[in-house]
Parts: structure tokens; sequence; C-alpha cells
């Protein structure tokens, strides 16, 4: 395990994987040293000779934002601040999401406008390096002034207050830091707030959610071509000179993808009964391109974001300026976000609709994929459970960011709800898996009612997968091969 040196340069979605992957140890290169201290020196001088106020700085904050703090009590003002806002509720974000929070801050405080000391940025880092965890809490950021709430909980736990997951349980923050040979911080003027103002917590979320779906898009793909063949489909369909005449590149690259998949196959080869194909089957490059677009798109959005300066007030020392702004808000964001949650949802909507027409007893294939039906009920209700989970995303997909809510007094008076849409999104993403894993077990078990084989490159990958989840005979708890089929598509390359 290496040691990798975060700067003020932009990361790209790759570079944050490698980090995650390496478990590489972060430290602060000596070029961002240089930009957090030179912030941090020009605001110490700054409220040791001048008379202003400045946000937050010292006044206090929301509609408080006219109540002058005197000099003395700035310290007190933000441990003030951190404490007051630790109101997060809900179930325990996992411990995932908050690494990347712990990353995401520090590479933003390493830009340089932000006025923080060095040994904030490093507490962060060394939180980050011995996975220790601050407990942030899924419910309590609107989103705008960025995630308060969800960030405070990581604030207090630099200070040695709250608690945080450290080596699989939770303790104080102050019992984890002893164990690291840390010790907690002591906040100067402006560092709460730089802490808690931003959009971490909605940011991590939506890479992680980036992250996760090169594996999604590409098992969906693997499931199609998998049951086009086991429901005796025309290639015709996914021939490159149709895509070329409406060329999105998104409906392209699907469909290249299902002709490399079904490559050699003898099913696509053989004589087909039936002029046209459903929907579900024909225009598959149509809809999963369509969301490899909005994957695309959406990830150029939070590329900018991770990589931006998104607490307030900002702090610009050359130009000697301090200004108060609303980088915080999360609206491009949350309707990124919204973006994502439709265009999975429809990967999981066209997936289900395969698996139905699998199990419908058309096509020589018997009712519900069973040879002994009545006494057995074969693969009859797994569809049950992908249609309920495809409903279930149909209500997630729902707008938040068309949604708002006055909060502090007015003064907060239109809001993002980033993290709501960040929240729906990855149980999207969840029932997504469930989806894909159900038409696996479904266009597997289709496929062993065929005389003829299908692709080398799909028998490669079903040989491992009958290793796991064997042909159904007779009706068993299908519970558990469903649990399989959803394990089998998160943990291999496809």
């Amino acid at each position: 395990m290496g040691s990798t040196q975060i700067t003020s340069k932009d990361f790209t979605l790759d570079d944050i994987q490698e980090l995650l992957s390496s478990n590489a140890t972060l430290e602060i290169s000596d070029e961002a040293l240089g930009l957090i201290k030179k912030s941090r020196d020009y605001l110490d001088n700054k409220l040791a000779n001048s008379s202003d106020a400045f946000y937050g700085i010292n006044t206090g904050f929301g509609s408080l934002y006219n109540k002058r703090i005197n000099n003395e009590n700035l310290h007190q003002l933000q441990e003030n601040l951190v404490m007051s806002h630790a109101c997060g509720v809900g179930d325990k974000m996992p411990d995932e999401i908050v690494r990347l929070m712990l990353l995401l801050k520090a590479h933003s405080l390493c830009k340089g406008y932000s006025s923080v000391q060095v040994e904030t940025v490093q507490q962060l880092l060394s939180f980050y390096n011995n996975k220790i965890y601050p407990v942030v809490y899924k419910w309590g950021s609107l989103g705008a002034s960025g995630d308060l709430a969800p960030l405070a909980h990581v604030a207090i736990a630099l200070i040695g207050k709250g608690e945080v997951s450290y080596k699989g349980e939770i303790v104080s923050s102050v019992d984890a830091m002893k164990d690291c040979g840390l010790r907690p911080i002591n906040l100067k003027a402006k560092e709460g707030l730089a802490l808690i103002n931003g959009t971490q917590f909605i940011a991590a979320m939506a890479v992680q959610i980036l992250l996760q779906i090169k594996q999604l898009i590409s098992a969906a793909h693997y499931t199609a071509a998998l049951s086009l063949d086991a429901f005796d489909c025309d290639i015709s369909p996914f021939d490159e000179d149709i895509h070329k005449i409406r060329p999105h590149k998104g409906q392209g690259m699907s469909a290249k993808n299902i002709r490399d998949w079904l490559s050699d196959s003898e099913l696509v080869n053989g004589k087909k009964e039936h002029l046209q194909d459903p929907y579900s089957f024909r225009c598959i490059p149509q809809v999963l391109g369509a969301s490899m677009a909005a994957f695309s798109h959406v990830e150029n959005i939070v590329a900018t974001e991770i990589n931006s300066v998104t607490d307030n007030p900002t702090v610009f020392a050359d130009e000697d300026k301090i200004i108060s702004g609303g980088n915080f808000h999360a609206q491009p964001m949350a309707m990124a976000i919204d973006y994502l949650c439709i265009a999975l949802a429809e990967v999981g909507n066209i997936s289900e609709r395969r698996t139905y027409q699998l199990v419908s007893g058309q096509r020589n294939l018997p009712p519900f994929l069973v040879s002994k039906s009545g006494i057995n009920s074969g693969l009859m209700i797994p569809q049950y459970t992908a249609a309920a989970l495809v409903s279930r995303n149909k209500l997630l997909c729902g707008s938040a960011s068309a949604d708002s809510i006055v909060s502090s007094n007015g003064q907060e008076d239109h809001v993002s709800m980033g993290a709501h849409a960040g929240v729906k999104c990855m149980e999207i993403v969840d029932n997504l898996y469930q989806i894909l894993g159900i038409e696996l077990l479904t266009a597997s078990q289709a496929l062993s009612f065929r005389k003829g084989k299908t692709s080398p490159k799909i028998e490669a990958i079903l040989k491992k997968y009958r290793k796991e989840v064997p042909v159904i005979e007779n009706d068993r708890m299908l519970y558990k091969d469903i649990k399989k089929s959803v394990e089998f598509i998160r943990i291999n390359k496809f």
C-alpha cells in the first residue's frame, strides 16, 4: 500500500476508483499545502485588521446573518455551529459513502478558497487513512446550504464529539482517535462553516452510483443477450446499418454490445418462426442506449461538482475578496441525479418485460419454465418480485429537484432536495441488481429448453453461473437462487 498526494488539480471518476481500490494512504501535496496556508493567512490577517462583518466568519448563520460575533468568540461560534447542525436522523449511511465524503471534502479544501487550517484538512485525511468513518444519517439535508446536517456529523467527529464507525463497531470519535494517535482539532474562524457547507454528501452518493453503473450496464447487456437467444429472437434489429441512420451514440454502442455477445450463436443463426419480436427484445439498443447516454451526461456533471469549491463564503486571497455566494446550492446535482434515476429505472423496466415474456409459455417454452407444471409453479413468482421492484422504482423516479421547502426563517427559501435524489437513486440501483438477477435466473432456465447452443461468450459465463445455480427441475426455495444470481452479477465481469 503506497501513498497518494491530494492536490488542487481535478479528479476523474477513474482516479477515485483507483484510490478506493488501491487502499492508498492520502497526504496533502506541497502545492496544496501552499494554497491552504495562503488562504488561511489571508483570513487571519483580514480579521485582525478589519472591522468589517463577514458572513459566517464573524456573524451568525442563516437568518441570523445580522448578528455580529466578537473576535474572542469565533472559536466557540464554529464549535457551536457544527454541534447544533448535527441533526441527522434515520438509518446510518454506509461507510463507503462516508469514506467518499471525507475524500471529496478534503479535495475541495485543497483548492485553497476555504481558509481552513492545514490541520483540518489533515484530520480529514487521517480519518480516511485510518478508516475512521463518522456516523452520518440518511435524512437531514435539503441540498442548500449544501449538506449541512450530514457534513456536521463529519465535523463533530473531527473535534472529538459524536460517534464513528471504527473496526466494525460504533464508538466515540475521541476513543477512535486515541487508538490511532490522533487528537481533536480546534476550529478557528470560518472552519466549521467550511466543513459543513458543500455538496459532498450528495456528490458521494452520485460517485458511488456512477462507479456501479459500468458493472450494471454490462450485466444488463449480458442478460438481454441471454434472453434474446432464450426467446429465439431475430438478430436483424441489431444490424449496424439500422443504427447508422439514427446515430445516437448510446444506441449504436448498445447494439454492438448485443452483436458481440451473440457472435457465433447457433440459436441466432437458426430459422425463425416469428416475423417480429416484442419491443422489450427488439428495442434493447434504443432503450439501453438512451440510458447509457444519460449516464455519460450525468458523469460530466458529477465530474464538475467533485472538482468544485462549494462551501460559503469563498475567500479569494489574490483578489482581496471574501464573497458570500451560493455554490452550495445542489440544483445541478439534484436534477442530474433525478435524470439518473429515470435512466436506471428504465434498464430495470425493460428487463422485467423480458422476464415476463420468457415465463409466459410462448415460443415452445413451457409455462413458467418448468417441465412438470401444475405440481410445480416454476418461475411464476420471481416475475412478481421483479414487477414489484420495477413498480417501486417508478415511484422513486418522482422528481426530488422539482420540490423545495422554505427554511431558516425564509432566508433559505429555495432548496434543491439533492440528497433526496441521491438516497432514492441508491435504492433504485439496489433494486436494479435484483431485477437483473431475476432475468439472469429466468433466461438461463429458458435457455435450458433450447436444443441449439448460444454463443461461446455467453456459454462461458453461463457455465460459471451453473456452478452456483443449477437448472430447476422441481420447485425449490427460489429466494436462495435469486440471492445467488444477484451476487453473481455484483462480482463477475461481463
